[in-house]
């Protein structure tokens, strides 16, 4: 249990550090900047001159080349923050965003701390915990079993009677879990002993910890999620809904607001829900419950996630709130500035990877020769990369979030075909193309996705269409990449080339 000083620190908000890179740093260090407040950046060695640290008031070096020596270092991280007068730290996400521990180091060196309090962290983390606090909370949940033994052969025998109860198929979670690590499904009875051992194996690497339980895999659940603001003057609210569903390795994808299939009388029930559920913890700050949606409107408690999501962009362009500049006005003890739900129009994000899509989603590297975003009416870009950066593995491969606003969810996928077919990346494989034909699949049309999508579009794998027309784009793009010192082989084999064909179809189709 967590000891120290009261769960928050002072009021008084003039330095923010954050404690964070890439993409979400730049959001962050934007928000402090539109708010008047000095910011300090933190990076490590291989993060020199980038984006992120020309944004902030001041940039710090961290020593060490390890993430465990830079990112992840809180002692370090707090030494920068005490010799520069920093008030407040804000922990984007991953990192140290969901470390109940460094929370409370934060409140302890008397800084404050733009999150909810170590206490909910801690409650929350734990997926065993969460669970029973949402049963005591009146919040429903998926069926299934908490685990309480950490030993192997306890906990098998104890899971194996728990899935007799549960049913198949189901799904074995890390109770520590996060990212998709740490689980396993399972059809088969036969199959359940060794997937416990590999979950409890893969949990025990990512997280230190073993413990793993059991609840029944809802198939054909759409992936809806609530997001939540409190402050610290008794008011929490909901504003409203995202549709999270479109996922790879229990990654998303595709995120949109509102979700298709919502009613007001279910967006009232969940909202509600939600609400009870931050309140079951005391929370304050922003933060998202998670939910499981039954093609029958019967919807479960996931999980809730103590910091700000990957895909807030959607909510903030349907609901006109800067997620963002709430966080630093509620750490600073002011009020939450927002009034009585309002969702106007429809929004559609997509997380751009250096990735191969048609491996597996494997993490790509590379130099970003060329990086174009598109641009027009509606068109958002939350990115912490620019033309000529590398795109290297110590960190994760995402390269931007692409967000469109439009009146109507059909004009929104159109707007983002359009946007997909203006982005041009060069000089290391994405998933670009992946998401401009994940745009025109018919679930996705409609509206009726699920969790289970793209494993069941693609069972064996996405795999580009090389058409005729395509191959000649390619080698007009080609041709003009070498003219630019690109190596014109590396492009003829790769997905980069095909991410650039979009801008050439015209010509191709006009001369075919």
């Amino acid at each position: 249990m967590l000891t120290g000083k009261p769960d928050y620190g002072g009021q008084m908000i003039n330095t923010v550090l954050v404690a964070n890179r890439g993409e979400i740093a730049c959001r962050i260090l934007r928000a402090c900047t539109e708010a008047g407040l000095r910011s300090v950046a933190v990076y490590a060695n291989n993060d020199a001159g980038s984006m992120f640290t020309e944004l902030a008031s001041k940039a710090v070096p961290l020593i060490g080349e390890t993430i465990a020596e830079t990112y992840l270092n809180q002692e370090q991280i707090l030494q920068i923050a005490a010799a520069h007068d920093v008030d407040a730290i804000h922990p984007g996400f991953g990192f140290l965003s969901e470390r109940a521990d460094f929370a409370q180091a934060v409140i302890d060196a008397g800084i404050n701390w733009i999150g909810p309090s170590p206490r909910a962290i801690e409650k929350m983390g734990d997926k065993m915990t969460a669970r029973l606090t949402m049963k005591a909370a009146g919040v429903p949940v998926i069926p299934g079993q908490e685990i309480a033994s950490e030993d192997e052969e306890t906990m098998i025998s104890e899971i194996v009677e728990a899935s007799q109860r549960v049913g198949y198929p189901l799904l074995l979670k890390a109770s520590s879990g996060g990212g998709g690590k740490g689980m396993r499904k399972v059809e088969d009875p036969a199959e359940l002993t060794d997937a416990i051992k590999g979950a409890r194996r893969e949990a025990i690497t990512a997280f230190g910890d073993g413990r793993v339980y059991v609840e029944r895999l809802l198939t054909g659940s759409k992936h809806v999620e609530i997001q939540v603001l409190a402050d610290k003057h008794g008011r929490t609210i909901h504003l409203g809904e995202r549709e999270c569903s479109v996922q790879r390795r229990h990654q998303k994808v595709f995120e949109e607001s509102p979700c298709p299939v919502m009613t007001d009388g279910l967006r009232s029930r969940m909202g509600e829900a939600a609400v009870m559920a931050a309140q079951a913890v005391d929370y304050v700050g922003a933060g998202t419950v998670e939910f499981l949606l039954a093609s029958n409107g019967e919807f479960f408690f996931l999980e809730m996630n103590t910091r700000i999501q990957v895909e807030h962009p959607v909510t903030e362009m349907v609901t006109g709130v800067d997620l963002v500049r709430e966080q630093l006005r509620i750490a600073a003890g002011e009020p939450m500035s927002c009034g009585e739900l309002m969702i106007r129009g429809h929004s559609i994000e997509v997380r751009l990877y250096a990735e191969d899509a048609s491996n597996n989603f494997l993490p790509a590297i590379g130099p970003l020769a060329v990086f174009r975003p598109p641009s027009g009416p509606g068109i958002r870009l939350d990115t912490g990369v620019r033309e000529g950066d590398m795109v290297t593995p110590d960190y994760d491969p995402m390269l931007a979030k692409l967000i469109v606003w439009a009146p109507s969810r059909n004009e929104a996928l159109q707007r983002m075909r359009r946007a997909l077919d203006e982005f041009v990346v060069l000089g290391t494989i994405t998933n670009i193309r992946f998401l401009r034909e994940l745009c025109d699949q018919r679930e996705v049309v409609s509206g009726r996705t699920d969790t289970m999508l793209i494993e069941r579009v693609w069972p064996d794998g996405w795999q580009p269409d090389y058409s005729d027309s395509t191959f000649d784009a390619a080698l007009i793009v080609a041709a003009v990449s070498e003219s630019a010192g690109l190596n014109k082989s590396r492009l003829m084999t790769t997905e980069s080339t095909n991410d650039l064909i979009s801008p050439f179809q015209t010509l191709s189709r006009r001369y075919p």
